[in-house]
């Protein structure tokens, strides 16, 4: 899964052909977890003027798996490889884990970053049961202690002691600068980081904009989430004159609108439910701005991620429905 090219690659770039209809400008990026329900995928490019999905798993630009799902019309020549690029494996991310790491656990890297975080009462049973075994643990306990290390993305913070990531870990994990969702709760922060973009990758994808949008750029954004679309612009230096995102979560909003305030000066304008981002009000925005050059986002997920094992409704869930308000905006 590493999509039509990868930063620093050898590996030629895949050519490929887009519908004329789907032609840019504007421009348009849709993201969604890679693993869906049967069929999931073959009705989003149908919506989507049969455009063919760019499959990356993030494990090949960052220290984390992250398999989405991209459906562009962006070019995919020219793209650039990442000023700065982020460290590809976990003590390269965070080196002072290496203190306490048992040989056993061969992790490179970590498993898909999510919104679920273990109870204290899981790392205190993995600390009694190594406390009771051998050293080194026999093959069935390190199988047991690496299943569950595995699911939550446990680190190794002390003898036979483990521990979920903190907040600003993940967030330098998904490419966020530090303090990015900083000033809600670690219950909100965690929320938000596992259904956020991750933000090199995005960059990566992006990185054909800058020559193309020297003046700046209209941004209209669907399912806003914490911002990853803007910081990945920001990253690239692209100029947002005017960005019209839409956002339900206050969480979320709170957490854009103070990065924003801290970083750019072009304006923000926020909208709550796209449910009530009408035909009318799109064309008033088209009309007052001058359109729109990308419309960036990702429906919510929930009926549709492999970690909803009892939901998984596809795109006619409660939430994934929501999706089809994105080739509505985009037509």
């Amino acid at each position: 899964m590493v999509g039509f090219s990868l930063p620093n690659s050898m590996v030629q770039p895949v050519k490929r052909s887009l519908p004329e209809q789907a032609i840019g400008p504007p421009f348009f990026y849709y993201e969604n977890v890679a693993q869906t329900p049967k069929r999931t995928w073959d009705t989003i490019k149908g919506e989507l003027y049969g455009v063919e999905p760019e499959f990356l798993d993030s494990k090949y630009i960052c220290a984390t798996a992250r398999k989405r799902g991209y459906i562009h019309n962006l070019p995919i020549e020219n793209r650039s490889s990442l000023c700065l690029e982020p460290p590809k494996t976990i003590f390269e991310a965070f080196p002072h884990y290496r203190k306490w790491w048992p040989s056993w656990d061969s992790r490179k890297q970590l498993n898909c970053l999510t919104t679920c975080v273990p109870s204290s009462r899981l790392t205190e049973l993995i600390e009694f049961v190594l406390s009771a075994a051998e050293n080194p643990p026999s093959l069935r306990v390190q199988n047991y202690v690496m299943a569950l290390c595995r699911q939550y993305n446990l680190v190794w913070v002390g003898k036979n002691r483990v521990a979920h990531l903190e907040p600003h870990e993940m967030e330098y994990l998904l490419g966020f600068p530090r303090n990015h969702t900083r000033g809600v709760t670690r219950t909100q922060r965690y929320k938000s980081l596992g259904n956020s973009f991750q933000v090199d990758t995005v960059t990566y994808h992006l990185s054909v904009l800058r020559d193309m949008f020297p003046d700046g750029i209209n941004v209209l954004s669907l399912f806003t989430g914490i911002g990853g679309g803007e910081v990945a612009l920001h990253r690239l230096g692209i100029h947002m004159r005017i960005v019209v995102s839409v956002e339900i979560s206050k969480v979320n909003k709170r957490i854009l609108r103070s990065w924003w305030n801290q970083t750019q000066t072009g304006e923000l304008i926020q909208i709550p439910d796209v449910r009530t981002l009408t035909d009318d009000k799109i064309r008033s925005f088209i009309e007052s701005i001058g359109g729109f050059d990308l419309v960036i986002g990702g429906s919510p997920c929930n009926n549709l991620a492999g970690k909803n094992r009892f939901h998984r409704d596809g795109l006619e869930g409660e939430h994934s429905s929501l999706f089809y308000q994105y080739p509505r905006i985009l037509n």
